[in-house]
């Protein structure tokens, strides 16, 4: 695989299961190493950093994860704020949990999503789709350089998600760079300006979205399964 992602750029990337789409994003973030050649992400090799330069690079990219990674028994508050984690002292991480720091701009984050009324719920109280936003506001406290979503739209009906892709990628929009494992053609195209297809760990389509169609994709799909 060789592929390039700018500044500015929203990619949707999209392939049958097993493609590849998960373990590409989890290369980009540095979780899984590459078993060859090289990843470079905002100018620095994840898998060649330890401790607190791997900190700082993770703490420029936010990752929505498909299983979204969030602290049932925690408040939502909590959950949002994990997204400074990377950029506040220990002790304020620390203090935070005690006394929630940055209040105001969580409680801004939410009121994107449309859950501002759930900022001191147990987020273990939460439907699967509002977790979901809860992992959307966690991004947006920590106003990364580069997004990378794992089906970030999986458990929303089609209003909300068409609002947390547009969320996302305004991210795009203030210069940053989204990458988004999508399973809905339809979303790709509305908030994406390239696509790239995925079949087994391969990229087999890269193409502008104003170049491809919903019938493009779907027979794609069919393609590649």
């Amino acid at each position: 695989m060789d592929l390039t992602v700018g500044p500015g750029e929203r990619v949707a990337v999209v392939g049958a299961s097993g493609a590849g789409k998960s373990t590409l994003l989890a290369v980009a973030n540095g979780a899984v190493p590459p078993s060859s050649g090289s990843v470079e992400v905002l100018g620095r090799e994840p898998a060649a950093l330890r401790g607190r330069e791997l900190r700082r690079l993770r703490a420029r990219v936010g990752t929505v994860h498909q299983h979204l990674e969030l602290v049932g028994p925690l408040r939502v508050v909590h959950n949002v704020n994990a997204g400074r984690l990377g950029s506040w002292p220990a002790a304020r991480a620390a203090w935070s949990l005690l006394r929630p720091q940055g209040v105001p701009e969580v409680v801004a984050a939410l009121e994107r999503v449309g859950l501002a009324d759930r900022v001191f719920d147990r987020t273990d109280t939460l439907s699967g789709g509002q977790r979901q936003r809860v992992a959307v506001a966690r991004l947006l406290v920590q106003d990364p350089e580069l997004v990378l979503a794992d089906e970030p739209a999986s458990a929303l009906d089609p209003v909300l998600a068409d609002r947390a892709l547009a969320l996302l990628a305004s991210v795009a929009g203030r210069g940053g760079a989204l990458l988004a494992a999508l399973h809905d053609p339809a979303l790709a195209l509305r908030h994406c300006d390239r696509v790239v297809g995925l079949s087994a760990g391969r990229v087999v389509l890269d193409a502008p979205s104003a170049d491809l169609t919903v019938r493009d994709l779907a027979a794609f799909y069919g393609a590649a399964a």
